[in-house]
């Protein structure tokens, strides 16, 4: 009887997102990383030693731990505000101010024809001829003039309009509140991490090795209110550029991203930081 054997494919770890591949592959197909060069091979290096037995679980523990944890400020949306103010100013103007007893919707009464004196002392009235241009005067007027009725349904309607501009404007401010404090974001030694959505949750993450610029940009302001913006550079495909926009301790969280990187490119990489 003939024997069969099978010799299951040889593979290997990827040293950058840790995803199986065939022990030959030069490049991983997940990630998309070269596995020859030399950051390559001094990640691996560094793999095989923390893969040793003599690992402490103390320093997997330590990797897994949350360095920093934060959500994005109400002042992130402060341009929203201020233009939701301005709209809301105008819906007061709307409800307040009586448009409809302006002069061109009010109707005027026509003037009495001028008298002619005749040499035996009677009037005779008499029409004036009115020029071409007069003439259209009295029509546009005329066109832009309301009843009573018409002025009690236009000042309803203004209403109603600064009500419903209030509302929508209020609704839109609201929603954007929400979204804006639904967000989370989550530091490891890893990975970023970060959730968003009101109904439709998402959830995303960014290998802390792919970042490879840092920035802190925090005006007056910012300093003032203690709020920041920390923009990152990574290689990531999908988020290449990410931020996070006015959050609290912004200084801490840029110092945790920069050592978290640092220590994450074990190949002397150079991460610049403006």
């Amino acid at each position: 009887m003939e024997t069969i054997t099978f010799n299951p494919p040889q593979t290997k770890q990827c040293p950058f997102c840790a995803e199986t591949i065939q022990a030959r592959a030069i490049k991983c197909r997940f990630c998309g990383e070269f596995l020859n060069t030399n950051r390559a091979k001094a990640l691996q290096a560094n793999h095989t030693s923390d893969s040793q037995p003599a690992a402490k679980p103390a320093d997997d523990k330590k990797t897994d731990s949350t360095l920093f944890e934060g959500r994005p400020s109400l002042w992130a949306m402060a341009g929203s505000a201020v233009r939701g103010l301005f709209f809301l100013g105008f819906a007061v103007f709307l409800m307040l101010y009586p448009l409809e007893e302006l002069s061109i919707f009010q109707q005027t009464e026509n003037p009495a024809p001028p008298l002619i004196k005749l040499p035996d002392g009677d009037a005779l009235t008499e029409p004036v001829l009115e020029t071409e241009i007069a003439e259209d005067t009295v029509e546009e007027s005329s066109m832009l003039a309301l009843n009573e009725q018409q002025l009690l349904l236009f000042r309803n309607c203004r209403i109603i309009a600064g009500i419903g501009l209030v509302i929508l404007v209020m609704l839109i401010l609201l929603m954007k509140m929400a979204l804006l404090k639904m967000t989370r974001y989550e530091i490891s030694a890893d990975r970023i991490e970060w959730s968003r959505g009101l109904l439709d949750r998402k959830v995303d993450n960014l290998d802390m090795f792919r970042v490879i610029d840092l920035k802190l940009r925090r005006s007056l302001l910012d300093c003032i209110i203690g709020v920041g913006t920390v923009a990152l550079t990574t290689t990531d495909k999908s988020d290449p550029d990410f931020t996070f926009e006015k959050i609290r301790n912004s200084r801490r969280l840029y110092d945790v991203i920069k050592k978290a990187s640092l220590d994450a490119d074990r190949s002397n990489s150079v991460i610049h930081v403006e």
